[in-house]
């Protein structure tokens, strides 16, 4: 059977002077013939916002088009910052030869700034730099009802969050000019990486049962009546200049017990070792951070109930199972492999062997799959850590030259012809972004991220304006398979149009299923 990819990793300028500005509405066409699409892709790439790489790109919302107030941030009591905070610690990751200084980042003004300015910090892709704060509550926070403007008020990282990069340089503005670039694509979950890995494959939160009586109970969160924003300590820097915001419990339960910053798989490879002398498949259940097995449905569930074959392909996976974990390489992030957390999955199940495959070094198990033209209908890849462009311990520039050798391999793929790939990133990374997420439902969506829909059936050089989200990828496997929808998209359906906003696109708008390619 012909089948079908989505690529996930990315991060806009002008609206409307894109070739082909597309508005919403194109995804409800009755005559898209979603059988061309047989094979889809999805690769996930970590820790951008759309700003942070595309800002500048031609025809996308982009900072070209942020209002000033947009721009401006404020302090943590609402009045404007005269100056940006220092980054605490310095721009760049520890160890980084030469580093960029704390002191050296004093003074900047109240606006965003590029890394790689010759003029300034004058950084290169390559660099690792300082990691930030990317977590449930405070995303809120961060948005803050849509001005955006809080970004660096409730970071760690004092002005890190308004950060940008020269996207242009990248070898992925490349692909996106060829295909079709999504600038109003959000990030399915508020928060981190655990959570919106999550929002990819159930588009649920995942669930600690009787938290309150269990070791996890440190764990959760103190939050205020708006249900949104965490409790300031009484210790706390009154002023964003003055150091980072502590709070009364940062925890990752919400008071109802959903797990929404990262917690750590039940089954191995987990970051949590096993019972001495217990099996060593798994991961210790004592550990406050050790996620009870969950039992929601996902997309995997119900590609294999329609009898679709998919797989998730993890970078490194064998690797880390057979020899450990090792930093810088591969950094293997075990909250980044959300099929691990499920019972469905678990160590000696048929699904398991099935399903969640060795991506590889580097990625070479799934590029020798591309190459014969074995992938399944639906896969899924997640790079390993040092290839992801995480902050803190990843930089953009080797994950986006793996990223587009990835796409290269599957251009060259027998299975090319009906094929469809989604490269995006899990979610922002704390990083700044001056549009507003769309109004839905408790847990989304967050910031805005970049997203490339690569395909032969892509309407090529689009710029797409569709309102979309991480949902959205679960959309059109949904649509192009006829499955069951998840619970969570429909809540989010609903939520959408109880706050008046436009429905998510489902992909299809960024396609011209009528053609030959």
């Amino acid at each position: 059977m012909r089948k079908l990819v989505i690529a996930a990793s990315m991060s806009g300028m002008a609206l409307g002077c894109s070739s082909q500005a597309l508005a919403a509405g194109y995804n409800d066409d009755p005559s898209q013939n979603l059988g061309l699409i047989d094979t889809i892709v999805v690769i996930y790439a970590e820790n951008r916002s759309f700003d942070n790489l595309f800002s500048n790109f031609p025809g996308a919302n982009g900072l070209p088009n942020a209002s000033p107030t947009a721009m401006l941030q404020l302090d943590r009591d609402g009045t404007p910052l005269k100056e940006l905070p220092p980054i605490w610690d310095g721009l760049t990751a520890k160890g980084v030869t030469p580093p960029v200084t704390q002191a050296e980042t004093a003074h900047l003004p109240n606006q965003p700034f590029a890394v790689d300015d010759p003029q300034g910090f004058n950084q290169p892709l390559g660099t690792i730099t300082h990691d930030l704060w990317h977590r449930y509550y405070q995303n809120q926070m961060q948005i803050n009802g849509g001005k955006n403007d809080k970004f660096v008020a409730w970071a760690d990282s004092g002005a890190m969050p308004m950060s940008l990069w020269d996207g242009s340089k990248t070898a992925m503005w490349k692909v996106a000019q060829k295909y079709v670039l999504a600038d109003d694509f959000f990030m399915g979950g508020f928060g981190g990486s655990f959570f919106n890995h999550q929002w990819l494959i159930c588009a649920c939160a995942p669930y600690y049962p009787h938290a309150d009586t269990s070791v996890a109970k440190p764990s959760i969160a103190v939050v205020n009546p708006d249900g949104v924003s965490l409790t300031v300590a009484a210790n706390s820097p009154k002023s964003a200049i003055d150091g980072i915001p502590k709070f009364v419990g940062d925890g990752n339960l919400t008071p109802d017990f959903y797990a929404v910053n990262t917690m750590q798989p039940s089954y191995q490879p987990s970051g949590n070792k096993p019972v001495a002398g217990g099996d060593p498949a798994m991961a210790d259940p004592a550990n406050p951070t050790t996620l009870p097995p969950q039992t929601e449905p996902t997309i995997g569930d119900l590609l294999s109930l329609k009898q679709v074959s998919w797989a998730w392909y993890g970078g490194a996976w064998q690797d880390v199972l057979d020899h450990g974990n090792t930093s810088p390489v591969p950094n293997f992030q075990y909250h980044h492999q959300p099929l691990n957390y499920y019972a469905s999955f678990a160590p000696g199940t048929e699904a398991r062997k099935a399903h969640l495959r060795d991506g590889g070094l580097g990625g070479a198990e799934l590029i020798k799959a591309i190459d014969a033209g074995t992938l399944p209908q639906v896969s899924f890849y997640k790079p390993q850590g040092n290839l992801n462009e995480h902050s803190g311990y990843a930089d953009i520039q080797s994950g986006d030259a793996h990223i587009v050798d990835v796409v290269s391999h599957l251009e060259k793929s027998p299975q090319w012809p009906h094929m469809l790939v989604v490269v995006t990133y899990d979610e922002n990374g704390g990083i700044w972004d001056h549009v507003a997420p769309p109004k839905a439902d408790r847990w989304g969506p967050g910031t805005r991220i970049p997203a490339v829909i690569i395909s032969p059936y892509a309407r090529q050089g689009l710029v797409d304006h569709t309102p979309m989200d991480t949902t959205s990828i679960l959309r059109f496997i949904t649509r192009r398979f006829e499955l069951p929808t998840l619970r969570g998209i429909i809540v989010r359906d609903n939520a959408i149009a109880a706050n008046n906003e436009p429905p998510l696109g489902d992909l299809t708008s960024s396609l011209d299923l009528k053609k030959t390619p």
